[in-house]
């Protein structure tokens, strides 16, 4: 990890904001609509390159889906009093290879006293290092995080 480098969750109902809409919006959109001061206090210690697992909650949902890198800091969208908009853009980065339900990490004993159990409603939160790295594990991993899975392919130099 590069010294500095912070992973965060972020959280979207599928139906205003899906993993779909992020990729065919050329991965790169404005995280806005966050209103809890705790979510935009997170927002603006975000830095560019950190990684952010992207989280879609509501009922029929609860998953992991991928992952997307801050690709601008922070700044603030409307009227630039103190009711303005906390905002930060994010690029998709990629898909996980396997989606990581809410369940199978709440049954994980590497995963007990995750802030997102304690406070399931806050939409972005810090996740620390090791927290990040089991659920990649649990997910085998995201598209374009460096790491060549299996294809099945038999020409192995082994």
């Amino acid at each position: 990890m590069v010294k500095g480098e912070q992973y965060w969750l972020l959280k979207t109902e599928p139906g205003e904001w899906s993993w779909e809409d992020q990729a065919a919006n050329g991965g790169i959109t404005k995280w806005d609509g966050v209103k809890n001061k705790q979510a935009q206090k997170h927002l603006k210690s975000m830095k560019l390159g950190d990684l952010c697992f992207f989280y879609h909650s509501g009922a029929s949902a609860r998953r992991l889906v991928g992952v997307v890198s801050v690709v601008r800091e922070w700044y603030s969208e409307g009227s630039g009093d103190k009711n303005s908009e906390v905002v930060v853009d994010v690029k998709a980065v990629g898909e996980m290879r396997r989606q990581v339900d809410l369940k199978d990490m709440k049954e994980d004993e590497e995963l007990k006293g995750f802030v997102m159990f304690r406070q399931p409603r806050l939409s972005v939160m810090p996740v620390p290092e090791e927290v990040w790295k089991r659920i990649c594990e649990l997910g085998n991993g995201f598209e374009g995080d460096g790491i060549v899975k299996d294809g099945g392919d038999d020409d192995k130099d082994d």
